[in-house]
């Protein structure tokens, strides 16, 4: 009897746990979940930036002088150059801004103990945009030089013009107040070139540069 009722009680309390085990448990939901969507991680770097706000970064240092534009000592140095004048011959020099046919630039004029010399250079890019300058021809002499052919001549005046080709100038043999002389010309984008230069030292000791109409 006693054997039957244990047998029963286990039975029993085997069931109970097989109930118990069957029932799935409630699952409640999250009260604080995160935001969906972008968002920023903390971190050193962002930490110093507001969010929302993308870092600036500071600007070149302005140096006053806009790029590409040139000096008036650079002009000067352009001007001397191109005439072929040695800086120590010059004298009275005027160098002041003024403008041309709408281009800004420095209007230079100075002065030699052979001749004197007046030049336009553009401010923008250091072209030269006028020029006029006439040696004196008893000078020519003292100022050295080799004697030069017509073709010569030609490649010296298209060394004066960036860009110009020496098949691109015109020269012919004159003969003045018992002096031989190549005059000539060169027509080069929207400049016109006059020129004359002493064939026995290749120097040009009339010059003049326009820009055409």
């Amino acid at each position: 009897m006693k054997h039957r009722s244990l047998t029963l009680a286990t039975a029993i309390c085997l069931l109970a746990c097989m109930a118990g085990c069957g029932q799935q448990p409630q699952i409640s939901a999250p009260q604080n979940e995160p935001p969906t969507g972008n968002f920023q991680t903390s971190t050193a770097d962002s930490a110093a930036i507001p969010s929302g706000e993308t870092q600036s970064i500071p600007p070149a240092e302005n140096t006053g002088r806009p790029a590409g534009k040139i000096s008036a000592e650079d002009a000067l140095a352009i001007a001397l150059d191109n005439a072929g004048v040695p800086e120590d011959d010059a004298y009275n020099i005027k160098n002041e801004k003024d403008s041309d046919n709408g281009i800004p630039l420095y209007d230079i004029e100075f002065e030699t103990d052979y001749g004197d010399y007046d030049f336009e250079v553009a401010i923008a890019d250091g072209r030269i945009v006028g020029g006029d300058y006439e040696v004196d021809e008893e000078w020519l002499d003292t100022l050295g030089g080799s004697p030069v052919t017509v073709e010569e001549a030609a490649v010296i005046v298209a060394g004066k013009v960036p860009g110009a080709d020496a098949a691109d100038v015109s020269v012919r043999e004159e003969s003045e107040d018992g002096r031989d002389r190549y005059e000539g010309e060169l027509f080069f984008e929207d400049m016109k070139y006059e020129f004359e230069i002493d064939p026995q030292t290749g120097k040009i000791f009339d010059w003049n540069a326009d820009l055409r109409d």
